[in-house]
Order: structure tokens, then C-alpha cells, then sequence
């Protein structure tokens, strides 16, 4: 059962008609009271949660959110700030979804193109073929990381290793993916032999500056030290490092620090 009420310019829905409008179980929003994230307006005399025009928004950014990724524990921390504004909000989702049409739009084309390609309608380079792919890459990777990146590097810094990525050739970019994984692999030795300026882990240094050098015009010992401090200051990077032997990230930095001399 659900009721609508309306009255001059307000607009009242009860759990069900709200789930049924948003399109999500009444079992979400309830849910959604229970965490704090959206209260109703009002419990009615009959027992029913009752929601106005400003949870309706709210649920809207919700939603919005949702559909960006972000967990509720995020999402409540966000809307909960003093400083929250929704109109700001809605901005930054609009621009987000525009990256997300964009992604697609590559794919797309991308698909297009090999579909053209394969039927011999034209001719279609080795780099095309990834394009789209790459694209993606870079995009997540500024989604997951682009504002710490930034600003501890700046624009110019990120926008060059960026083009380099996206010019990358299939043979350097699995070059890169190698070399990635022996340093991985390197790594994980070293650190059970628990010296940071062991033999081996500073063979593990030194692939990871090879690595960086793949992606950066110009190498300093001073922005390798930064960037291995970054992956324990991070909890993003200190997971994907750790995810490989718990403590990686750490035993990594200190490697480059005797590496590079800056400890």
C-alpha cells in the first residue's frame, strides 16, 4: 500500500511510492534509514515513513554517487559535511558522467573500427586497436589517484606521462606489464630476506625505477624517494601493493630510499 500526498507545492511519498519512483526496493531505503544516510521527512500517524521534496533530492545524489562507485560509508561522509552543497554535487556528477560517455564513446569506435577492419573495409594500425583501451586507463587511473597525483607532481607532470601511455605501442605496453611483475616478483624475494639493502632488493629498486621511466620524461632520485613514500602515506597504493605479501609497500620505500640515497 502507499499513499501520494499533495498539497500547494509539496509532495509527500510514503517507502513504497518513493522506491517505486526512484526505481529501487523499498527494502534499500529502508535500509538506507537504518544506516543514516536518508531519514524520512516524518513517521505518520499510521506508522508510515514519510518522505518530502528534500529527501527526494537527497536520494537523487545518492544514487548519483552509487552509480559513480562510491560505498555508502563514503557517500554519508561526503553528504554529511557541513560544506556539502548539492548543487556543486551535481555538477561534479555531471562532469563525471561525461568522462564515463567519453570512455564508452572510445570503445565504441573502438569496436566499430575493428568490425570495419576485420571486414576489410579499412586498414587499422596495431596502436588503434588499443586505443580505446588505454583511453580507459588513463581515466580510471585519474579517477582512483589524478587529484593526489596532481598535486604533489602538478598538472604538467601527469598530462606528459598520460600522453605517454596513450602512445604507447601493444609491444611497449606489455613491455611494461613485464616488467612490472618481475619487479613484483623480485620484490617479494627480498623482503623475506628482510634487508631493504639486500643484493636483491635493490635490484627491486631499480626495476621499479625502470618502470617509472616508462611513464616519466625525465627521472630524479628525489621523485622516486616521493613516489615509493607515497605507497605507504596512500592506503590505495599500500592495498595494491600489500595485496601481492603484507608490508610490500613499506619494504619497498625503503629499498628506493637506500637506492636513491635519500635516507
Amino acid at each position: 500500500m502507499y499513499i501520494e500526498f499533495v498539497g500547494g507545492d509539496t509532495t509527500e511519498y510514503t517507502v513504497q511510492k518513493l522506491a517505486e519512483l526512484a526505481g529501487i526496493s523499498t527494502r534499500t531505503l529502508r535500509y538506507y534509514d537504518e544506516f543514516g544516510i536518508l531519514k524520512p521527512a516524518r513517521i505518520n500517524s499510521s506508522g508510515y515513513r514519510i518522505y518530502g521534496r528534500a529527501e527526494v533530492d537527497l536520494l537523487q545524489q545518492i544514487l548519483f554517487y552509487r552509480e559513480l562507485g562510491l560505498s555508502l560509508e563514503r557517500i554519508k561522509a561526503i553528504m554529511t559535511e557541513p560544506s556539502f552543497d548539492g548543487a556543486k554535487a551535481l555538477r561534479e556528477h555531471h562532469d563525471k558522467l561525461l568522462e564515463k560517455r567519453h570512455q564508452l564513446d572510445l570503445l565504441i569506435a573502438n569496436v566499430e573500427q575493428t568490425l570495419a577492419h576485420q571486414e576489410g573495409r579499412m586498414t587499422m594500425s596495431d596502436a588503434e586497436k588499443f586505443e580505446g583501451f588505454k583511453q580507459k586507463l588513463v581515466d580510471d587511473n585519474e579517477k582512483k589517484y589524478g587529484q593526489e597525483i596532481r598535486e604533489k607532481y602538478g598538472d604538467s607532470t601527469v598530462d606528459q606521462s598520460n600522453k605517454k601511455l596513450k602512445g604507447m605501442t601493444e609491444e611497449q605496453y606489455a613491455a611494461i606489464q613485464k616488467l612490472e611483475e618481475e619487479m613484483f616478483e623480485t620484490l617479494v624475494q627480498a623482503m623475506e630476506q628482510g634487508d631493504p639493502a639486500s643484493v636483491l632488493a635493490q635490484k627491486s629498486a631499480d626495476l621499479h625505477r625502470q618502470w617509472l621511466s616508462f611513464y616519466w620524461d625525465s627521472y630524479s632520485k628525489e621523485a622516486h624517494a616521493g613516489v615509493a613514500q607515497m605507497y605507504v602515506d596512500d592506503e590505495r597504493f599500500t592495498k595494491y601493493y600489500d595485496k601481492r605479501s603484507p608490508g610490500l609497500a613499506a619494504f619497498l620505500r625503503d629499498a628506493v630510499h637506500v637506492y636513491t640515497g635519500t635516507k
